[in-house]
């Protein structure tokens, strides 16, 4: 483990590599899982504030899906998660000409409508992050699903946070990236480090 600010990565985030590799996977992330994507509790704010500009993107299905059951529902896990259309894709998933999954919600941010990109589950994703009492968890997440990712990121030698890097900027700032970044590239393979 590494520990940057209040920030606890796996060494996983630093040594497995990642690429979407979007032509291969078809988005199935969006449409595979347990439930929705999990939502923090500004997003679902956010959500709610940005979802009549939203609809204008979505499919006829999610919207009918958010207007039975809402924009988002709590799951066995108890944490809040983006609303499922018949209990498989997100509700704000939309499909381009290729079948790709993509998302309505950053698709009406790419446009300038709203100011609100996309969970950050989704905009970090492969990793998933979990707040404990004094310091944010950072996981990178292996799924079965995401193997043609671990091969594209292979190929082309890319670390997880290297793939992430403008998302993690966003998230948690320039200067915490570049202290992952600092530590990345010099302190290869030590474990339990606080920088």
């Amino acid at each position: 483990m590494i520990q940057i600010d209040d920030k606890l990565l796996s060494d996983d985030v630093i040594e497995q590599k990642f690429v979407c590799d979007l032509k291969k996977c078809k988005g199935i992330c969006c449409i595979e899982g347990d439930s929705g994507a999990p939502l923090t509790i500004d997003e679902m704010s956010k959500l709610e504030d940005v979802l009549p500009i939203v609809k204008e993107y979505m499919r006829p299905v999610g919207i009918a899906a958010v207007e039975k059951d809402g924009a988002y529902y709590k799951d066995t896990e108890g944490d809040f998660v983006t609303t499922l259309v018949n209990g498989a894709e997100c509700a704000f998933v939309v499909f381009d000409e290729e079948k790709i999954a993509w998302c309505a919600i950053e698709r009406a941010f790419n446009d300038g409508k709203i100011s609100f990109r996309k969970p950050s589950s989704c905009y970090l994703y492969p990793i998933r992050t979990k707040q404990f009492t004094d310091v944010i968890g950072v996981n990178y997440d292996e799924w079965d699903i995401c193997k043609s990712a671990v091969k594209n990121g292979k190929k082309l030698d890319v670390p997880v946070y290297k793939f992430l890097e403008q998302p993690l900027t966003e998230e948690y700032g320039e200067e915490w990236y570049k202290k992952l970044c600092y530590f990345a590239e010099n302190n290869p393979k030590d474990t339990c480090q606080r920088y």
